[in-house]
C-alpha cells in the first residue's frame, strides 16, 4: 500500500543530511537542481517498505510540475521520479553493496512526463502504480531496461479507454546521471505509445520511434510528454513520411528484436534409420525433455529484447540471471558471456535432421516476415520460445557464430531447442511467399507452405491447435 504526502524530507538541511541515506541525498539532490523552487513535492510513499515484507520496491516516488522551463514544442506536465531501483542506503538491505564504480543496485530509476490537463491543480496518482509494476518486475526477474527498450503492456495504462497502451525507455531530456558511493545512477523516462507504435519499435527499433516521436508535438514533443488523451498514432497523423521511415530503418538497420515468446511447436519429419540399431540414431522419447542450463543461457540471450511485460502476467525470464541488452554489432551470436562456464546436459546430444515442420499461431506468424527481413538479411538471429513448454525454434543466418545448424546440416536439434540455419538465398525466396504474413488482420486458417526441395514445412494455425499436450 502506498501513501501520498508532501515530500517533508526532500531537502533536508545541512544539519540533517547526515540522518538521510546517501544514495537518496544524491536523487534528491538532482531533484533539486531541476526544482528549486518545489522544495515539498507531493510523494508517494511505500507504508511498509520493500526490505520490511512490503510489496512495494519503490520507496519513495516524488511528483513536480515542470512548465516546460521556456523550452520549444514542451507541453507543461508533471513529471515522475522514482527512488528505490538504486541502491538508497548502501547497507545490503535491498542491495548487494558493490563499490563506487559499478553501477548503484540496479543502475537506474524511473521517470515519467505526463501532460497536464486542464484545471488540474495536483498529480494523478496512477503513474505511481505504474512505475510500483515495472520495478517489481525488475526486483522479481532481475532483468534490468536501457534506453530503446520496449515494454508489450497490452492495457491503458491508467486503466482507462486511452490508446497509449504500451511503452518505451529513454533517457530522461533534464536528468543527469549521479555518481553515489554506491555507484551511478541514470534516469530512465517511461513514454507512452499506441499499440501500432509499439509494433513499428519492435520491427524496427526503439530508438527510431522515439525519435519520430520527439518529431510530432502531440506524440511527445522533445521530451516525450505522454498525453493518454491523444487519439491518433504518428502514423496516423503522417501516414505517408512515418511508415517510410519505418520500413527504410528496417532496411537499413534491422530489426532489434531478437525473439519472442510464442505458440509454437516443431516436428521432426525425418524419415527412421533402416536400422533401428544403429549406434549413431537417438530415441526422440528417451531424450530429457528440458533445456539444458547452457540451451538455456544461450535462449536467453537471443530473448533480451523480446521477452514481454504484461501488466496481469508477467512471463519469466528464461534464465536466472541478470540480463545485459543487445547492441548492434558485425557479427551476432548465440553464445553469452557466461554460458562457456556452464557444462551442458551430457545426456543430451545434437542431432542432425532432414526434414523439419514448423507450427505458429497466427501472431507468432506474422513476425515471420520480420524475422527473415530484419534480422536474418542482417546477419542476425531470431527466436521463437514456446509459451507452453520448453520448444525453442531459433533461425540463424550464415554468420551466425555459436551455432550447431550449419550450410551442411542446416536443421539440427538439442533436446527441445531446434536451430534452422537459412542461406540468404533461401531466405529471399521466403520472403517472397511468407509476405502475406505480415498483415495482423484475421485471415482464413490453416496456411501452409512448403519448400519440398529444401525439406521444409511451415503451418500457421488458430490458437485451439496448441491447447492440446500433445502438439
Amino acid at each position: 500500500m502506498d501513501d501520498m504526502r508532501p515530500a517533508s524530507g526532500a531537502a533536508p538541511h545541512l544539519g540533517l543530511a547526515s540522518l538521510f541515506p546517501t544514495g537518496l541525498q544524491a536523487v534528491y539532490a538532482e531533484c533539486r537542481r531541476l526544482y528549486p523552487d518545489q522544495v515539498n513535492p507531493l510523494q508517494v510513499t511505500a507504508i511498509v517498505k520493500y526490505w520490511l515484507g512490503g510489496p512495494d520496491p519503490l520507496d519513495y516516488i516524488s511528483m513536480y510540475r515542470n512548465v516546460g522551463c521556456g523550452a520549444p514544442d514542451v507541453q507543461e506536465h508533471w513529471h515522475y521520479i522514482s527512488m528505490g531501483l538504486s541502491d538508497l542506503y548502501g547497507d545490503n538491505r535491498v542491495h548487494e553493496f558493490t563499490g563506487p564504480d559499478g553501477p548503484s543496485g540496479f543502475g537506474f530509476e524511473l521517470t515519467f512526463r505526463l501532460k497536464r490537463e486542464a484545471g488540474e491543480t495536483a498529480p494523478p496518482t496512477w503513474p505511481a502504480e505504474l512505475m510500483q509494476g515495472l520495478a517489481r518486475y525488475v526486483f522479481q526477474s532481475e532483468n534490468t531496461f536501457c534506453s530503446g527498450d520496449h515494454i508489450s503492456w497490452h492495457s491503458p495504462l491508467d486503466n482507462s479507454e486511452s490508446r497509449i497502451q504500451h511503452m518505451l525507455l529513454t533517457e530522461d531530456p533534464q536528468m543527469q546521471p549521479v555518481h553515489t558511493p554506491f555507484g551511478q545512477v541514470n534516469f530512465l523516462q517511461i513514454v507512452g505509445v499506441c499499440t501500432e507504435e509499439l509494433q513499428a519499435a519492435q520491427q524496427w527499433n526503439g530508438q527510431g520511434i522515439l525519435d519520430l516521436l520527439r518529431g510530432v508535438h502531440v506524440a511527445g514533443g522533445p521530451w516525450l510528454v505522454t498525453d493518454m488523451r491523444r487519439g491518433e498514432t504518428i502514423f496516423e497523423i503522417d501516414p505517408h513520411l512515418q511508415q517510410e521511415r519505418v520500413e527504410k530503418g528496417i532496411e537499413t538497420d534491422g530489426s532489434n528484436l531478437s525473439g519472442v515468446s510464442a505458440k509454437c511447436v516443431w516436428d521432426d519429419l525425418s524419415r527412421p534409420p533402416e536400422d533401428e540399431d544403429d549406434s549413431r540414431s537417438i530415441c526422440i522419447a528417451s531424450q530429457p525433455r528440458r533445456l539444458s542450463d547452457k540451451d538455456t543461457e544461450q535462449i536467453r540471450e537471443a530473448l533480451r529484447k523480446g521477452l514481454e511485460i504484461n501488466s496481469k502476467s508477467v512471463l519469466p525470464p528464461i534464465g536466472g540471471g541478470r540480463q545485459s541488452h543487445e547492441r548492434p554489432h558485425r557479427k551476432d551470436s548465440l553464445e553469452s558471456e557466461s554460458s562457456a562456464a556452464i557444462v551442458p546436459h551430457e545426456l543430451v546430444r545434437t542431432r542432425q535432421l532432414e526434414s523439419v515442420h514448423l507450427k505458429f499461431n497466427q501472431e507468432s506468424g506474422t513476425l515471420l516476415p520480420l524475422c527473415l527481413r530484419g534480422r536474418l538479411l542482417h546477419g542476425r538471429h531470431f527466436t521463437y520460445k514456446s509459451i507452453n513448454g520448453d520448444t525453442a525454434i531459433t533461425f540463424v543466418s550464415t554468420g551466425v557464430e555459436g551455432a550447431f545448424a550449419t550450410e551442411e546440416h542446416p536443421y539440427a536439434a538439442h533436446g527441445p531447442w531446434l536451430q534452422i540455419l537459412l542461406t540468404e538465398e533461401f531466405v529471399e525466396q521466403m520472403l517472397g511467399e511468407l509476405q502475406d504474413l505480415s498483415s495482423r488482420e484475421e485471415s482464413k486458417l490453416p496456411k501452409e507452405f512448403s519448400w519440398p526441395e529444401r525439406k521444409l514445412k511451415i503451418s500457421v494455425l488458430p490458437d485451439s491447435a496448441f491447447d492440446s499436450p500433445l502438439q
